[in-house]
């Protein structure tokens, strides 16, 4: 490997640092305001962004699906209720869509180890035997990732141990994640809405 090469892979450990820690103390942050775990305060939080609103919904997005610890039902529902079914759904997409790649990627970087760190021994080894079924693993990933109550950020991880292909990730994760989202959005926000009329 020439110096050019070891450059740029110490720069992208840099970087990859950098963001890792980022979302980590926004998460710390979010957990202890309650941003989270109270839809209010999240939605008090987006519509302080005003016209980056959107924006700063994607990256609380992003941030639940890389940081595992982090509730992911409730953001689902706000998308939704702050900006419509349509619009609404688009970001949860988008956020939920980068921060799959990115967890892609760090497994596929990072190896085993780093995936154990972020996920508990029992999931982990509920479904590493996976890793050694080849083109089963896809099948299983494809239809895990369209039905909405499958564990997806850590088969993202799990995805980035395996051979499957950043073309294969992709074309799963774009095409199977509108239907798991819209089903997971839409049926948090008429449960809460039906669960508000019998109150």
């Amino acid at each position: 490997m020439n110096r050019g090469k070891i450059q740029m892979r110490h720069i992208q450990t840099i970087l990859t640092g950098i963001c890792i820690a980022a979302m980590a103390v926004f998460a710390i942050y979010g957990m202890r305001q309650g941003l989270f775990t109270d839809r209010s305060r999240m939605e008090a939080l987006v519509a302080q962004g005003g016209i980056f609103g959107p924006l700063v919904f994607v990256v609380i997005q992003v941030v639940q699906v890389v940081i595992p610890i982090i509730p992911g039902g409730i953001t689902c529902a706000v998308g939704v209720v702050l900006f419509g079914a349509w619009y609404g759904l688009l970001y949860n997409y988008i956020g939920i869509v980068i921060g799959s790649f990115i967890n892609f990627y760090l497994a596929r970087r990072y190896g085993k180890c780093f995936v154990q760190a972020f996920v508990k021994e029992e999931t982990y080894e509920k479904y590493a035997g996976w890793l050694e079924k080849g083109k089963k693993f896809d099948r299983f990933f494809a239809l895990a990732i369209f039905f909405p109550c499958a564990p997806d950020d850590f088969l993202c991880l799990l995805a980035g141990l395996t051979r499957m292909s950043w073309k294969k990730f992709g074309t799963i994760i774009l095409l199977g994640k509108p239907a798991s989202i819209a089903m997971y959005s839409l049926a948090l926000v008429y449960a809460g809405s039906w669960l508000g009329g019998l109150l």
